[in-house]
């Protein structure tokens, strides 16, 4: 695929501000109120107000209507521009893409974006909804297939690509395994981490079985939880609180013919998405030091590694096998525990933790030795959609 390069955005903007909510069980707090607490966090963060504010890009669960109105009143702004995002765990990205487009037509100077959801309390209110397992209301679910033919959710559907990748390429659920491991040996470093116990490949192994070939430990975690993040202009990023944090690229795609359509399920969208994002940064797998990668389950780790070019499709297995993704790994790789062991925010703490890695906040426990540069994905939709965003070190 041949890529025309746009790199007029390239380092013209950047990300002055993370902030996250408590994470893990919080029964207290209601998904608004996540990403509130989420979003004030932020702006400490950056030093700035509410008031400094002028566009809004967050989105909540499914089913609250126009959430970025709810939190525009939780916050006190009138935003020029504003909009909730429904790309699924794509939209996180997304929106710092449309805080970059917003400001360089004019139409704001300084975007607050978030994402937020209850969905640790949503699933345990019950034990059917313990069960079902679902983040979204039954009214909105597809009608056409359902539990009696045993597809329930995003298990079912992309453990079909895991059993494509595994019959193509001879990959094994050890290999998945070594990607839950990584991943918990980086959220034993997190204080925040909702998984506070070693996990051996043998734990994994002897994890219950929830859909072929994944068991409980292939899965992310239900979580309550929220992020946020600030965009604004390089320019203005220099008179704030923190150091900034340039987004060098960025790029968008969409399989929309469907999960099963062609060979979608394991040549995905990240593969024409991170086309995208790379030569708009002007660098390529070799120039980046660290990922945060959208890890739903341990299969979507390995085909976006593979997609975005760190090693050959159908060679992911042997690599992250290998320890690659480790914190001394070739690509440290979802250095605060991802979705598996941090906590399901879809998306939004990946953006959160690479920017912190860039800014060199952490000890020598955690922090990414010389990291300049990170990528990040973000993946979900009806499992088709894209974004990829890279970020880097400000010179």
């Amino acid at each position: 695929m041949n890529i025309e390069p746009n790199t007029a955005y390239r380092d013209k903007y950047a990300i002055v501000g993370v902030g996250n909510s408590p994470l893990g069980k919080v029964p207290h707090m209601s998904a608004i109120g996540l990403v509130e607490q989420a979003c004030v966090n932020a702006l400490d963060d950056a030093g700035l107000r509410a008031r400094d504010i002028d566009s809004l890009l967050v989105r909540g669960p499914d089913d609250i209507y126009t959430f970025h109105q709810l939190i525009g009143e939780r916050l006190g702004i009138n935003a020029n521009f504003s909009t909730t995002a429904t790309n699924g765990g794509a939209s996180q990205i997304l929106s710092v893409i449309l805080a970059v487009m917003a400001i360089e037509a004019g139409l704001c100077t300084t975007v607050l974006c978030g994402y937020g959801r209850d969905s640790w309390s949503r699933t345990h209110r019950s034990e059917e909804a313990r069960m079902r397992s679902a983040t979204r209301s039954e009214e909105m679910e597809s009608s056409e297939f359902g539990p009696e033919y045993g597809l329930f959710g995003a298990p079912a559907m992309h453990g079909f690509g895991a059993r494509r990748h595994m019959h193509l390429y001879g990959t094994t659920r050890d290999q998945f395994g070594a990607i839950a491991v990584a991943f918990r040996e980086h959220a034993l470093r997190n204080p925040e981490a909702m998984m506070k116990k070693p996990l051996t490949l043998e734990d994994y192994r002897e994890a219950r079985m929830i859909v072929e070939p994944f068991g409980l430990l292939d899965c992310s975690l239900r979580s309550d939880g929220a992020g946020a993040m600030i965009v604004t202009t390089r320019e203005r990023a220099k008179d704030l609180r923190r150091r900034p944090v340039l987004i060098k690229g960025f790029g968008t795609h969409n399989n929309l013919t469907g999960w099963f359509a062609d060979d979608n399920m394991v040549n995905t969208a990240a593969g024409p998405s991170s086309a995208r994002a790379y030569a708009m940064a002007g660098l390529g797998p070799d120039d980046i030091d660290c990922a945060q990668i959208y890890d739903c389950f341990t299969y979507m780790v390995m085909t976006q590694i593979e997609d975005y070019g760190f090693c050959r499709k159908g060679e992911g297995g042997p690599f992250v096998a290998s320890g690659a993704l480790k914190l001394d790994g070739r690509l440290p790789t979802n250095t605060s525990g991802g979705q598996l062991s941090e906590a399901h925010c879809e998306g939004v703490l990946q953006i959160v933790e690479g920017v912190r890695q860039l800014q060199g906040i952490y000890g020598n426990d955690r922090q990414v030795k010389d990291a300049k540069t990170c990528i990040v994905s973000g993946h979900g939709g009806n499992t088709v959609c894209h974004s990829t965003l890279i970020l880097g070190t400000a010179t």
